[in-house]
């Protein structure tokens, strides 16, 4: 039964039967890749699991977003998934599938590669690069549309996926030295303009698109969708593992590509928080914050996406790397989750990232007046809005403003007010860990795709959330809306009974009803602290960009659990917040 057929079943189908489906796509996928890797037939459990979830969500994605997708672009997303790849026909160029690049090493890397028709004697040039996982097949639609536009495109897969050889290097130093491989065979084999050549990539692409940036001159403009500033940050960011996405990942690793040992043992690592010296130095080397000056002296035009729902390279750190970077430069920020949306988009000529990747090259790499460098450069979807464009970030637009924690009262929250508290002898409120509360970041990965296609906020009841494994402090009722942009901040007095402990903090926006609508969240692991002596906590909650309607009221949670995150210990532990006169425990709210 063709791809063909079975998508046009899917067009018409009801959503079981749509299920039903996609499962049989992804079925294809999964016995492709573990029929190419024989002597990988005995993954781990949690590989397996990790990849099926991952079906999952893209799955769930495509029934979601069945109306935004041209049926072309998805069908030959979904043949290139169970090894079918479309190349599409056109007299505007010529494509070849067989191209083979020797890296530094040896080692061979597959490409395709298409070349316009038009009879000039040298063509902008962009080079993609795959996303984790996947291969040199991920941007055919793309490369197709590039291509009928007058660009020289080649995608290639990375060391360790697809056919190329090698083990995965992670966006190490060996994925630098192969861009620098590719684009010396453009420039032997091809007529590529030499003064135009681009980078373009998904998530892993992306990382790798900036790194190369900063360490071959000849990058003349990079696109990083889904992209990350710190890899450090995304995988341990406030001392906390990532637990639902760092498994993802390295099952994705092993299930569809050659994985050097470094990436389980840095995974293990992580979760034992064991080795933390020697894997956050692996990390900060593949971080492109860590090569700003780099990036400034090269003056490369930088073109930087991310989304507010993306768990894995949460966008705290792509504000950073923007705010560094002296460069040209565009930042968008979306609604949604790691890479979804980017991938999905393509072949949408109005897809806002993608219609912003195409402005963008046409302006640095083809010369076009587009306006794309006349607008706004930083723009902002707001949570069920609009995008929002700023001249700069950080914003003169936005202000802060410090409510004050008090401490818990009869009914079971405190308060949080605009003046200090100064209680008039030392109090505590403390909080016991050994059971999950209903304060949630949702189901991983697959609330924020329903948050985003469907307007399905995450919820939850601040009755229902316990007063012995949690804490909670609200607001006054909102006399106006409250126009959140940015990254707000926690301060807190806490006295943990154990040397480690892990705080969860969420804030809601919480409607007549007490029902709460999560805002944004961010974990914190306290390390090597002396029990029951007194320390100062500073939390960053993930940027958000959301509106807290007038008559509604802000509720801040803190708990000490959450499925994405790893825990520190699984001994029982309590941490008290402390409320003295001198001292404070705040919440900074970031807003318009």
């Amino acid at each position: 039964m063709n791809v063909e057929y079975k998508f046009k079943k899917y067009q018409t189908a009801k959503p079981l039967t749509r299920i039903k489906t996609l499962s049989w796509f992804f079925k294809q996928f999964e016995t492709r890749i573990i029929l190419s890797k024989n002597n990988k037939r005995t993954l781990m459990k949690n590989t397996r699991s990790s990849i099926q979830l991952h079906h999952i969500i893209l799955l769930l994605a495509f029934i979601f977003n069945s109306n935004q997708i041209h049926a072309s672009p998805l069908i030959d997303l979904l043949k290139a998934l169970v090894g079918q790849p479309v190349f599409k026909q056109s007299d505007l160029y010529i494509t070849d599938d067989d191209i083979i690049i020797s890296a530094y090493d040896g080692i061979q890397l597959h490409a395709n590669i298409f070349v316009p028709t038009t009879g000039h004697t040298h063509y902008p040039t962009v080079i993609f690069i795959n996303s984790w996982g996947l291969d040199e097949y991920e941007y055919l639609t793309e490369a197709a549309r590039f291509a009928e536009q007058g660009y020289i495109v080649l995608s290639y897969s990375t060391r360790g996926f697809g056919d190329s050889q090698g083990k995965i290097a992670t966006a190490g130093d060996q994925d630098i030295q192969d861009v620098s491989a590719v684009i010396d065979f453009l420039l032997t084999n091809y007529p590529v303009d030499e003064s135009n050549i681009g980078l373009a990539g998904v998530s892993y692409g992306s990382g790798i698109s900036l790194l190369s940036a900063a360490h071959d001159s000849r990058v003349n403009a990079v696109a990083a969708m889904s992209t990350w500033g710190s890899l450090t940050g995304s995988l341990y960011g406030q001392y906390t593992p990532r637990l639902i996405w760092g498994a993802l990942l390295t099952g994705m690793g092993y299930l569809t590509g050659d994985p050097s040992d470094e990436i389980a043992q840095n995974y293990i690592g992580l979760l034992k928080q064991e080795n933390i010296d020697e894997i956050t130095q692996w990390a900060d080397l593949r971080s492109p914050l860590n090569y700003i000056n780099e990036l400034n002296v090269s003056d490369t035009p930088i073109y930087l996406s991310n989304n507010f729902g993306d768990n894995l390279f949460q966008p705290n750190s792509v504000l950073a790397l923007y705010e560094a970077l002296t460069t040209p430069k565009l930042l968008d920020l979306n609604q949604g989750t790691h890479a979804v949306g980017e991938v999905l988009g393509m072949g949408n000529s109005q897809h806002h990232v993608w219609h912003n990747v195409h402005a963008w090259f046409d302006h640095w790499l083809k010369g076009e007046q587009n306006g794309i460098t006349n607008k706004k450069p930083v723009e902002i979807e707001v949570k069920f809005g609009q995008y929002e464009q700023f001249d700069s970030w950080p914003s003169t637009d936005i202000s802060q403003n410090t409510l004050y924690l008090h401490e818990k009262e009869f009914d079971g929250d405190g308060d949080m007010k605009d003046s200090p508290y100064s209680p008039w002898w030392p109090k505590t409120d403390t909080v016991y860990s050994g059971l999950d509360t209903f304060a949630t970041t949702g189901i991983p990965l697959l609330s924020y795709i329903t948050e985003d296609y469907l307007s399905l906020p995450i919820l939850s009841s601040m009755n229902l959330i316990s007063s012995i494994n949690a804490i909670r402090w609200e607001s006054d009722w909102l006399n106006e809306d409250l126009q959140l942009r940015g990254i707000n901040k926690i301060h807190l007095n806490v006295t943990p009974s154990s040397d480690k402990a892990l705080l969860v903090a969420y804030l809601y926006d919480v409607n007549w009803a007490g029902i709460g609508t999560l805002i944004t969240h961010a974990p914190y692991t306290i390390l090597n602290a002396t029990p029951n002596e007194d320390i100062e906590v500073d939390i960053d909650l993930v940027a958000t960009a959301y509106d807290v309607p007038k008559g509604h009221y802000l509720a801040l949670v803190i708990d000490t659990a959450d499925i994405l995150y790893s825990p520190p210990t699984t001994s029982l532990y309590n941490f008290k917040i402390n409320y003295a006169e001198g001292i404070n425990n705040t919440l900074t709210l970031s807003s318009k």
